[in-house]
C-alpha cells in the first residue's frame, strides 16, 4: 500500500470559531402507527441532536448516525441507509442483529468460518459481526451475537465507510456498516415484562425498566435483563442465553453525560454446522429444515462483559465538543465439527476443531462540531479523532483430518474423536497471537449552498495501523505492520423540489488485514497466522431519495472494486479483485391507512478480475446472488382496534459456492406472517404476539461463504413459531 504520513489534525482550534449549531430535538412524531407500538423518546448518545424522529409507520427513522457528522436526515446524506426502530424489533420478536436486517433487501445473514458467529453480507461483501459499532464505538459488543433487547435502534450504512467510522478492526467496511443504539429512560416511566415460547419449547423471559430522577428530570436510568432457554426449532439443537444491561444518562447545563454496562452469556449445544461441498461435485439438495447433523458433543460458549462512557458540552458559538470510551473482555470456547460433502448422496466427513479465544477491548474518541458562514456559504464543519486496541488470546486442536463418517440426511452420532493431531498452544492458557492498534483522525466540512438545496461534503481521515502476529504456544512475534494513510470523501447533495434528493459519493475503504486461516477445514496453512497488509476498496455511488410525507423510497446505483484473499496451493493470499456493482430499490412508511410497507430489491452484477494466473477471471464472486428482494406489509384490521396483521416475502436469487462457478446454489423464498393484539387487562397494556418464520417450511441453502475463498453453506432455519405476551404495568 502506498504510505503516507500527516501531521495529526487539531480540533479544538477549527471549530472553538464555529457559528452557531442547531439542535434537533426528540418530539414525537403523530403517523398511522399501530397503538401497540411503543415510542421511546429519548436522547441514546448523550447528544443534544437526540434521536433522530421515526418516520411514517414507526418502522424506520428519518435519520442516523454518520459517524463524525453525527446524526443525519435522510435527506440531506449523500449515502444510502436505513435506520431500524425499536418498534419494528419488537414486533417482530427479532433475537438478535441478524434478525432486524433481515428486512433489508441490501443485507444477507451468513455465518462465520467454521463457527456460529453471525455474519452479514452488505452489497455482497461480508460484513464481520466483529465491526458491529456500538453508539460509534467499534468491537465493544459480543463477537458472535447480539441480543436484540440491549439495542433501540439497528442503522445501517449502505456501501464503503472508513472515512465516517475509520478502519474497521474486524477486516470489514466494505460493503456497509452497522451501528447499534442502545436504549435510554425515556421521558415517561416504562415498566415492561415480557415471557414467550418458540418451537422446540425454547422458553423466553424479558423485563424493560426505565426512571428519570432529580430536578428536572435530568438523571435517567434504564435496566434491561433477557433469558433464553431450552431446545429450537431445530432438532436437538439447544439455546441458553442470558442477558443484563444497564443504561444512564445525566442531561445537564451546557452538557451532557451517558453510560452503559453490559453482560452477555450465549451458549449453543448441538448447534447445527456450516456444510461445505467437496470440489467437483453439484451443490447437494438442502436437507430437511429441521434436521440436524450436528455431533452431541458441539458446544459453542461466550461471554462477554462490555462498558462504554460518553459526554458531551456546548461550545462558544453554539458548537459543540464529545468524548467517548469504551471496554469489553470476551471469552470464547468452543468445540466444533462441520461437515464436508463427499457424495451427492449427502455422505459426509467430519472432524474435530476445539478453540478458545480471549478478547481485549479498549477503544475510544473525541471531537468537535459546529457552523460558521463564508459569505452566501454556510459551513458544517467536524472534527475528530479516534484510537482502538485489541489483543486476542487463542489456542487451538484438531483431530486427524481423515475424519469420521457421516451422512446430512441420515446423520451418524460419533464418539469425539481426539484433538491431539494438531494443535496451537494450550486449550487451558491460550497465548497471545494477535495486537491491533488503528488510530485515526478526520475532518469534514458540510457545505450549504442556495437555500440548503445543494449539500457538498468534503473530508479526510489520516489512519493508522499496527498490526503484529505471535507464534502460538511460544509467542514469538512476527515484524509488525505499520503504515498509514489518507482516507477522502467527496458527497453530494441536490434538492431540486421539495421531498427530492439526488446525491452522489465518493467514497473508500481502508481494511484492516486478514489473518490466513484454515479454520479448521484442514490442515494448517503454509502460512497459518500471517497478518495481511490492510488494502483499500473504492466506491463510486449516485441515487435519488423521495419523501413524500408518509411514504418515502430510494434507489441507488453503486460499483465497488476489493481486493481478493483465498487460498493458492495451501498458502493464503492476495489474488485479483472482486467488483460488485448494482441497484438497490427501497420503499418504506404508510402509501395508505392502515398500512405500512418496508422492502426493497438490491440487483448485483459481480466479477472476480486480475486472479491468480487469470484463473477465474470473468466469473462470479463466492456468495453473491444476482437478485435480492425483500417486502413486508403491515395492516391493521378495520373494526379491531389494536389489531394488525403482517406478512414479509424474502428472496434470493442463485449464487455460486466456489470461485470457478461449477458449483450453483439454488435460489430461495421465504414468507413469513405475524399479527399483533394490543389491548387492556387488568387496567394494563397488554400486547400479544405470534409470528411464523418460513411458514411454508422450505429447505434451502440460506447462504454460501462469508469467509474469503471458502463457500461453506448454511442451512435455512425451519418453520418457526414464536409467541410472546408484553404487559406494562
Amino acid at each position: 500500500m502506498t504510505q503516507f504520513r500527516l501531521t495529526p489534525l487539531a480540533l479544538g482550534a477549527l471549530l472553538l470559531s464555529a457559528g452557531h449549531a442547531s439542535a434537533q430535538t426528540t418530539q414525537p412524531e403523530t403517523t398511522d402507527q399501530p397503538i401497540q407500538t411503543v415510542v421511546v423518546t429519548a436522547s441514546a448518545d448523550a447528544s443534544a441532536q437526540g434521536l433522530p424522529k421515526d418516520y411514517a409507520g414507526g418502522q424506520v427513522a428519518r435519520g442516523g448516525r454518520i459517524g463524525l457528522l453525527g446524526n443525519v436526515d435522510m435527506m440531506d446524506t449523500p449515502f444510502n441507509t436505513t435506520n431500524y426502530t425499536q418498534a419494528l424489533i419488537q414486533d417482530q420478536q427479532a433475537r438478535s442483529v441478524a434478525d432486524v436486517v433481515q428486512n433489508d433487501p441490501s443485507v444477507r445473514v451468513a455465518r462465520g468460518f467454521g463457527n456460529y458467529q453471525e455474519l452479514y453480507v452488505i452489497r455482497g461483501f461480508a460484513v464481520n459481526s466483529d465491526d458491529l459499532a456500538y453508539n460509534g464505538l467499534y468491537g465493544l459488543l459480543p463477537r458472535q451475537f447480539v441480543a436484540s433487547e440491549l439495542l433501540e435502534r439497528v442503522e445501517v450504512f449502505r456501501g464503503a465507510n472508513s472515512f465516517v467510522n475509520g478502519a474497521a478492526p474486524g477486516g470489514g467496511g466494505i460493503g456497509g456498516m452497522i451501528n447499534l443504539v442502545p436504549k435510554r429512560a425515556p421521558n415517561k416511566p416504562l415498566n415492561q415484562v415480557s415471557v414467550g415460547v418458540e418451537s422446540g419449547g425454547q422458553l423466553y423471559g424479558a423485563f424493560d425498566l426505565a426512571r428519570r430522577f432529580g430536578p428536572e428530570d435530568r438523571v435517567g436510568l434504564r435496566i434491561n435483563g433477557v433469558r433464553r432457554d431450552g431446545e429450537t426449532a431445530i432438532d436437538r439443537e439447544e439455546r441458553e442465553l442470558s442477558v443484563f444491561s444497564v443504561g444512564a444518562d445525566y442531561r445537564g447545563r451546557g452538557f451532557r453525560v451517558s453510560a452503559d454496562a453490559g453482560y452477555q452469556n450465549h451458549r449453543l449445544d448441538n448447534a447445527r454446522p456450516s456444510v461445505t461441498v467437496a470440489a467437483g461435485l453439484p451443490i447437494v439438495e438442502a436437507p430437511d429444515s429441521d434436521s440436524n447433523w450436528a455431533q452431541p458433543w458441539t458446544v459453542s460458549k461466550e461471554r462477554d462483559v462490555f462498558g462504554t462512557l460518553r459526554a458531551e458540552a456546548d461550545l462558544p458559538g453554539g458548537a459543540v465538543a464529545w468524548a467517548a470510551l469504551g471496554a469489553r473482555r470476551g471469552n470464547e470456547s468452543n468445540v466444533l465439527s462441520s461437515a464436508t460433502v463427499t457424495g451427492i448422496d449427502g455422505s459426509a466427513t467430519m472432524t474435530r476443531f476445539d478453540n478458545v479465544r480471549v478478547d481485549r477491548v479498549r477503544t475510544g474518541e473525541i471531537g468537535a462540531r459546529g457552523e460558521l458562514r463564508t459569505g452566501a456559504v454556510k459551513h458544517g464543519l467536524s472534527a475528530t479523532a479516534s484510537g482502538f486496541y485489541m489483543e486476542q488470546l487463542n489456542a487451538y486442536a484438531m483431530s486427524d483430518f481423515s475424519g469420521f463418517a457421516t451422512n446430512i440426511y441420515r446423520p451418524v452420532d460419533s464418539a469425539a474423536p481426539s484433538n491431539a493431531f494438531f494443535t496451537g498452544g494450550d486449550l487451558n492458557n491460550p497465548g497471545r497471537v494477535q495486537r491491533s492498534i488503528l488510530s485515526s483522525a478526520a475532518i469534514a466540512d458540510t457545505m450549504s449552498f442556495a437555500g440548503d438545496k445543494v449539500l457538498l461534503t468534503v473530508g479526510l481521515r489520516h489512519q493508522r495501523i499496527r498490526d503484529a502476529a505471535y507464534a502460538y504456544g511460544t509467542g514469538a512475534a512476527s515484524p509488525e505492520y505499520d503504515s498509514t494513510a489518507n482516507t477522502p470523501v467527496a458527497g453530494l447533495v441536490y434538492k431540486p423540489v421539495a421531498g427530492v434528493s439526488l446525491y452522489a459519493n465518493y467514497i473508500e475503504a481502508l481494511q484492516r488485514g486478514t489473518v490466513a486461516s484454515s479454520g479448521g477445514f484442514g490442515p494448517p496453512l503454509a502460512n497459518e497466522g500471517a497478518v495481511f497488509a490492510p488494502y483499500v476498496s473504492r466506491q463510486k455511488e449516485v441515487g435519488v431519495k423521495v419523501d413524500a410525507g408518509k411514504f418515502g423510497a430510494s434507489a441507488a446505483l453503486f460499483t465497488t472494486g476489493q481486493p481478493q484473499a483465498y487460498v493458492a496451493n495451501n498458502t493464503f493470499g492476495l489474488f485479483g479483485e472482486q467488483r460488485n456493482r448494482g441497484l438497490e430499490l427501497s420503499v418504506f412508511g404508510t402509501p395508505a391507512r392502515g398500512l405500512r410497507l418496508l422492502g426493497g430489491a438490491t440487483l448485483l452484477d459481480s466479477e472476480q478480475r486480475r486472479t491468480l494466473d487469470g484463473a477465474f477471471d470473468g466469473f462470479e464472486a463466492i456468495g453473491v446472488p444476482e437478485m435480492q428482494f425483500n417486502l413486508g406489509a403491515d395492516w391493521d384490521v378495520p373494526g379491531v382496534p389494536g389489531l394488525s396483521l403482517n406478512a414479509r416475502t424474502l428472496h434470493t436469487s442463485t449464487q455460486f459456492a466456489d470461485a470457478a462457478n461449477l458449483q450453483k446454489v439454488p435460489s430461495w423464498t421465504r414468507l413469513d406472517l405475524g399479527a399483533t393484539w394490543s389491548t387492556r387487562f387488568i387496567d394494563r397494556n397488554l400486547t400479544l404476539r405470534a409470528r411464523v418464520d418460513n411458514v411454508l417450511d422450505k429447505n434451502y441453502w440460506a447462504s454460501a461463504g462469508g469467509y474469503p475463498g471458502f463457500g461453506y453453506l448454511v442451512a435455512g432455519a425451519p418453520r418457526t413459531v414464536s409467541v410472546t405476551g408484553t404487559i406494562d404495568f
